[in-house]
């Protein structure tokens, strides 16, 4: 019976050996492949962080992690646009937990670089550390990536430029003179006597008017200059342009037929002709609804109403002497309009009640020139600016109350304001030539910044021959004017306010200095601004 007991034990304890070895071995065999249970994953990391990865049926962007996969073999392929493809079959073991990395191979891009003025330096940094140095003018190809430009010259702002270059780049640069904020991004030749220009709501294009001449209006990528399509008007040109809310219809008006032309912005062909019923027709407004448009009639002395569902006129609302300015309020109730006074040499503002018809002057002036119109009604500011006078007012839009709110260049003409309404942007066409406004005067033209809530002067560009046009993009950063004797546009990068608030004026002092032509040194130059 003992030797039975002890037989027992040593047995046991055998067995316990054995489960002990069998376990460990077990994990032994796991740990090093021998053997493996469950299902395999894998986790597959690919640079460019934005390559498309594939692996069997699962796509992502940079990286594709998928578990619960069957034993076998499974494609893979990583793909990004100015990089070399990769192609892969990867064999998965059961219980395989796989994490693979790879990085794509850069193509060669050609890549072009322009400089203004052609002395410039440029240092280019390669996605692979490489470093191009030269002046002027750059071309040849470069590994696709993430490529950095900056360009320097003396006496001017410097420019530094980061992108990721993965096709065939052109890429141009003005340097503008030392301490300007706004960055100049191109000057092209226009259709002649550019007097309106307005950005489409989405601002991949321009469209500029020529005042007597075909094609009426033209468009064109404001960044290149490139000229994307025309419209002509009949036998004459058009004054302005604007959009509606939605960017297919472009509204441009014509003095010589009193017309409004409904134009379809895709086409570029004409869908409406709009008549105003009265004579010299120049701005144009749209309600905020979208279903009235408005046009001021300079020698008609009046304001048109169209109901832009029927196309007909609505009714002629007698107003100020020579009107040209409008700005339709908000709540659709008000028509604000600005009176050139070519007639009387008196400056006026008036509001219109637009269920009424009435016309109310609330404020004259002899010897202003009331021109263009744009307002913040938030903070329930109307602003105006004033050819005769060299200065811009701004009115209380409940108390109508007007005041001088801060002096320009001379002859203010075209006036735009930021989304956050706090930039105020002025073209100042510049002193007339004695012999004839037609001329090219002692002055060039400017366009001007100021703080909304200081009258503080945030910037200064000097442009060519009379700006005249000007419009600001909807979301703000880009900005385009025109120097109507010269038949040009210039397009500007606009900073956020906050840039423009630390640069402590840019060139504003600067540019008075810079303002009066050669030739002209007798001539006392632009009063500077305030208020």
């Amino acid at each position: 019976m003992r030797r039975l007991t002890v037989t027992i034990i040593v047995a046991s304890v055998v067995l316990v050996v054995l489960a002990v070895a069998g376990y460990f071995g077990v994990r032994w065999l796991v740990a090093t492949g021998g053997l493996a249970f469950g299902p395999a994953s894998v986790r597959v990391s690919a640079l460019p962080k934005d390559a498309r990865v594939t692996f069997a049926s699962t796509t992502a962007t940079g990286t594709v992690q998928v578990a619960e996969l069957e034993p076998g073999e499974y494609r893979l392929r990583i793909a990004r646009k100015g990089f070399l493809p990769v192609t892969r079959t990867v064999a998965l073991k059961r219980g395989q937990d796989a994490a693979l990395s790879y990085r794509l191979r850069p193509k060669p891009i050609r890549f072009t670089l322009d400089l203004r003025p052609k002395s410039a330096v440029y240092v280019i940094r390669c996605s692979n550390g490489a470093t191009k140095t030269g002046k002027g003018r750059f071309a040849a190809t470069l590994p696709a990536g993430t490529t950095s430009v900056r360009v320097t010259s003396k006496g001017c702002q410097p420019v530094q430029r980061e992108f990721f270059l993965d096709e065939p780049k052109k890429l141009a640069e003005w340097l503008d003179p030392s301490g300007q904020i706004v960055h100049r991004l191109s000057i092209f030749e226009c259709v002649p006597a550019p007097k309106g220009v307005a950005f489409t709501p989405d601002g991949s294009q321009v469209w500029v008017t020529a005042l007597v001449t075909q094609p009426s209006i033209a468009a064109y990528d404001p960044r290149t200059g490139r000229q994307l399509g025309s419209v002509d008007l009949g036998d004459s040109g058009a004054v302005e342009v604007m959009f509606s809310r939605d960017g297919k219809r472009a509204y441009a008006s014509q003095m010589q037929s009193a017309s409004v032309f409904e134009i379809d912005t895709r086409t570029f062909k004409v869908v409406r002709q709009l008549k105003t019923g009265s004579s010299w027709t120049k701005i144009v407004a749209i309600s905020p609804n979208g279903k009235r448009l408005y046009a001021a009639n300079w020698s008609g002395d009046d304001v048109s109403e169209i109901d832009l569902k029927s196309g007909k006129l609505v009714r002629r609302i007698p107003t100020v002497d020579t009107p040209r300015g409008l700005w339709p309020t908000a709540d659709g109730k008000r028509l604000f309009v600005a009176g050139f006074g070519e007639n009387s040499l008196h400056g006026t503002l008036a509001v219109i009640d637009l269920k009424t018809g009435k016309s109310k002057d609330f404020f004259d002036r002899s010897g202003s020139a009331m021109r263009h119109i744009v307002a913040d009604e938030k903070r329930g500011v109307l602003y105006t600016s004033d050819l005769g006078a060299d200065c811009i007012w701004v009115t209380d839009m409940d108390t109508l109350k007007t005041k001088r709110w801060v002096g320009t260049d001379r002859k203010p003409n075209t006036i735009d304001i930021s989304p956050d309404g706090k930039v105020l942007f002025v073209s100042c066409r510049g002193e007339n030539n004695p012999a004839s406004y037609s001329l090219p005067g002692p002055e060039w033209g400017t366009v001007l910044l100021f703080d909304t809530t200081t009258r503080k002067p945030l910037d200064a560009v000097i442009g060519g021959n009379q700006c005249t046009a000007l419009d600001l993009s909807e979301d703000g950063t880009l900005l385009t004017f025109s120097d109507f004797l010269d038949g040009k546009m210039r397009s500007y990068e606009v900073p956020p306010y906050d840039t423009l608030k630390r640069g402590k004026g840019g060139r504003y002092l600067k540019h008075f200095d810079e303002v009066v032509k050669d030739g002209w040194a007798g001539w006392d130059g632009p009063r500077p601004g305030g208020s």
